[in-house]
């Protein structure tokens, strides 16, 4: 990972924090000694929180993908009647 900054070097230097985690990696902010968040370019956050393939590629590209699957829906409506109140 980069470089890690402490959290008021951070603010006073975020511009060059910014550049780093551009052309660096990750840059990881600390506050009183723990790590608590990281700066990293959008393109590496989009690459990390999307999906490799959508849901539709991934049921298509399944092994199981011919198979035919029952999708009619069970009719029963649950527990029994005991008791009716009167009308």
């Amino acid at each position: 990972m980069g470089k890690t900054w402490q959290l008021q070097d951070a603010k006073n230097r975020l511009s060059e924090v910014c550049d780093k985690a551009l052309t660096d990696g990750p840059q990881t902010i600390t506050r009183r000694g723990e790590e608590i968040v990281v700066v990293l370019a959008l393109e590496e956050y989009a690459r990390l929180t999307t999906p490799p393939t959508s849901l539709v590629k991934f049921l298509q590209q399944s092994p199981l993908q011919g198979i035919e699957l029952d999708t009619e829906r069970d009719q029963d409506l649950g527990r029994e009647v005991i008791l009716e109140l009167p009308a």
